[in-house]
């Protein structure tokens, strides 16, 4: 009997061990880093155009859309170039340019039609559960952020995209548009405003937390929670070998072999970035900048305002940091958002390291970030003088966009780390880069994404772009063209310019999404 016994204890622990041999060697066709809304959204195209693929997923924290992603963790506004100003910079001979702005919105539309096709296959849930249509406007005072503004618009209007908006220096219409806005403001003050019935407020904690649930309805997908990679080597036969820590059980590392590997880990993407050695990752350098936003949740104040409320950003302050009004929908309540206000630490993350930037620090990237630093005294100052306010200057910041504003009302609350691209230069030797890049292996076989705004809303053309990038035989056939331009029924063409496809696009996700909907006219003269 106990030599029965003990055969079968050796067959259970020969089974057992057998069992973490081969968890310890699995190889799987996908390792998605983060679980943030852009791991979300490549995982959900992937596994809509390749079904069959393994996907594993490793998030840090015990939930995904913990940082960043998380709603109240951004401004939550859907990135359309509508009301953000530093999108249209005046060039030098006075004109405006407004370039930049066709791009942020033609991807924009790219995300409303990715979501949009989630919600018809039951991916998304109920729409207003994480899009809402709220007025986008900017607002401006004084006679040269008039005359800005003014021609700002006009220029707006030669593009299909942005016709629909209005303008007026009319305070009493300014008031119909947002009464918090104009409540107590001096009426000799000279102001004016743009206003965008199609801005929209976006949860994308919400849409994460949707994708991740019904990709883990799928066999081939797998969440792991709690998950932290530690290193990511490249093996022999060209895949790749990521170390990961279970925080569950005491950083217990397991080891899993991947073909490919995205690194969407928000601000730490660099320092996993740093760990392939892959020589497209040299020279890339990180500059974290925290913020906080004043908050109110008083429904007798919130309803008084629906709107999105941009103003212009201080000189040299990053493009993240331009003030404004924001209506938010957070957790079933309409709550106010003002600021942000810049903060600075060594963290990459909400819940990082205070010497994460000190690590990510190397031979290839103290030159650039050295030069950044020599070259952006505009920058230096502004977070010195941000970093330097106390309550009252928050408060005195409030009210110059909501003159009646009483500061019991408002609570300060710590947002997400953004973490801003420094870039090798041959020229300067180092540049500041703001918005999002996708840096990836010359073989496609690992991809990571840097940066910051606007980010989250255009998770899906970012996403769109990297598998044309590192998929490029896949998304030739006809097959994957056939199942992307379903999923994104413009792909393949520019929205801009085409009035008849515009409405078309607009009308269908304004219809799925349950947005408000404005029929792009011609231009007049």
């Amino acid at each position: 009997m106990k030599k029965l016994l003990v055969l079968i204890f050796c067959l259970n622990l020969f089974g057992v061990t057998q069992q973490a041999a081969a968890e310890e060697n699995k190889t799987v066709d996908v390792v998605l880093i983060g679980g943030g809304i852009m791991s979300a959204t490549l995982g959900t195209y992937l596994h809509e155009l390749e079904p069959n693929w393994s996907i594993d997923m490793y998030e840090r924290m015990n939930g995904v859309a913990e940082e960043s992603s998380n709603g109240w963790n951004n401004a939550g506004t859907g990135h359309s170039a509508f009301a953000e100003m530093n999108y249209t910079p005046e060039k030098k001979d006075g004109t405006i340019d407004i370039s930049k702005a066709v791009v942020v919105n033609e991807s924009f539309e790219i995300s409303r039609q990715f979501w949009s096709y989630q919600v018809k296959n039951n991916v998304l849930k109920d729409p207003k559960s994480f899009i809402n249509s709220v007025p986008h406007m900017s607002f401006v005072w004084g006679d040269d952020n008039v005359n800005f503004l003014r021609k700002r618009y006009a220029a707006l209007q030669h593009s299909t995209l942005f016709r629909g908006m209005e303008y007026s220096e009319d305070a009493n219409q300014i008031k119909q548009w947002a009464p918090l806005v104009m409540d107590g403001r001096d009426p000799k003050q000279k102001i004016a405003a743009t206003r965008m019935p199609l801005g929209t407020d976006v949860n994308f904690g919400v849409i994460t937390h949707q994708l991740v649930d019904t990709l883990t309805k799928n066999p081939n997908f797998k969440l792991n929670l709690s998950h932290e990679v530690r290193d990511i080597k490249r093996n022999a036969d060209n895949t790749w070998r990521v170390t990961v820590a279970d925080l569950n059980r005491d950083g217990k590392e397991t080891t899993v072999n991947a073909k490919f590997v995205f690194i969407g880990a928000g601000g730490a993407s660099l320092t996993l970035l740093q760990k392939t050695g892959i020589p497209e990752a040299e020279g890339y350098g990180a500059f974290p900048v925290g913020g906080q936003f004043l908050v109110t949740t008083n429904p007798e104040i919130a309803n008084q305002h629906l709107a999105k409320v941009y103003g212009l950003a201080s000189v040299g302050s990053p493009p993240m940091s331009v003030p404004h009004l924001d209506t938010r929908m957070l957790d079933g309540k309409r709550v106010l958002l003002f600021g942000p206000f810049a903060t600075f630490s060594g963290k990459f993350l909400k819940n990082g390291s205070l010497f994460d930037l000190l690590h990510s620090l190397s031979t290839s990237n103290l030159m650039p970030m050295t030069h950044v630093g020599l070259d952006n005294f505009d920058l230096v100052k502004y977070l010195v003088g941000q970093l330097m306010m106390n309550d009252d200057d928050r408060f005195a910041a409030l009210k110059e966009y909501f003159p009646e504003a009483k500061q019991a009302d408002w609570k300060l609350w710590t947002a997400g780390q953004r973490v801003q691209i420094i870039k090798k230069d041959d020229e300067k030797g180092g540049l500041l880069q703001f918005g999002t890049e996708v840096v990836s292996a010359k073989d496609g076989s690992i991809a990571a994404l840097l940066g910051a705004s606007p980010g989250a809303s255009t998770a899906a053309p970012i996403m769109l772009h990297l598998m044309e990038t590192v998929f490029k035989d896949k998304v030739a056939t006809p097959e994957w063209q056939s199942k992307l331009k379903e999923i994104i029924p413009s792909y393949g063409h520019k929205l801009n310019g085409d009035i008849e496809m515009t409405n078309k696009i607009r009308g269908y996700t304004s219809s799925v999404l349950q947005l408000d909907y404005i029929e792009v006219k011609p231009e007049t003269n």
